[in-house]
């Protein structure tokens, strides 16, 4: 994670709860404001993505009748 991102997680902890609830909806409006679609994905989310992709490539994927869902 970012360090910018782990501090302000840090520093939302030390404010009071409604505080926190204030500062959450105005980070909310940011994100809605970038990204209205939630379409965007963050650097780390994009490897992940690739690296699932990558791995289904080469492996394959597992037939829904081969798992036990019981």
């Amino acid at each position: 994670m970012n360090q910018i991102v782990k501090d302000t997680a840090d520093l939302m902890e030390l404010l009071p709860e409604n505080d926190q609830m204030l500062a959450y909806e105005i980070i909310k409006k940011l994100v809605l404001a970038w990204d209205p679609d939630f379409t965007k994905v963050t650097p780390a989310e994009g490897t992940r993505i690739e690296d699932a992709e990558k791995s289904m490539a080469e492996e394959g994927t597992i037939s829904h009748k081969n798992i036990d869902w019981d």
